[in-house]
């Protein structure tokens, strides 16, 4: 069993803390809580279904351990003003995902710009985030990320639109064209 959950940990232990850091801002604290999760994981593993994914139950757990946390520590949050209405379009991701540029120009490019989308995906309010991290990080389906936040798929699909927008608005306001 000892081995089993050593596994788990290795396994899963990335993805987690990876959510959790985007969630709080602080990879102390998301450190943290990403071992109270797993540890409520092994405490509580009498709960868990084999008819669902492994993987999705234990972010269920770090994504309540980690909104417990925010709501007891009153984390701040960005507003978002409505947009201008104009989407991000195409072509930021293939930017971001382009590994045939090789130039360093493009490379600095490249790098500055996945710094900016960090800077702005930090700014969203958490909710946001963490669907942006599940959806685009973690290349979790709509439903998948429903299960694990426990808002319906149509509130999971609102969210991501609206961080779309935001994002694209950010990165526009920091000259980042799309």
């Amino acid at each position: 069993m000892e081995d089993a959950y050593r596994e788990i940990v290795r396994r899963y232990e990335r993805p987690l803390f990876s959510l959790v850091v985007r969630m709080v801002n602080d990879p102390a604290v998301a450190e943290e809580l990403a071992q109270e999760a797993f540890l409520k994981a092994f405490r509580h593993l009498d709960t868990y279904d084999p008819e669902r994914k492994l993987s999705s139950w234990l972010f269920k757990i770090a994504h309540n351990t980690t909104l417990d946390h925010l709501r007891r520590h009153r984390v701040d949050t960005v507003s978002l003003d409505p947009s201008n209405g104009e989407d991000e379009g195409p072509g930021l991701g293939d930017r971001l995902a382009d590994e045939s540029t090789r130039s360093p120009q493009d490379e600095a490019e490249r790098t500055d710009l996945a710094q900016a989308l960090e800077a702005a995906i930090r700014g969203l309010r958490p909710e946001y985030r963490e669907v942006v991290v599940l959806r685009f990080q973690e290349g979790m389906a709509y439903q998948e990320i429903a299960d694990i936040t426990g808002l319906p798929l149509g509130t999971v699909k609102t969210h991501l639109h609206r961080a779309r927008k935001e994002l694209a608005r950010r990165l526009t306001e920091g000259g980042w064209a799309t």
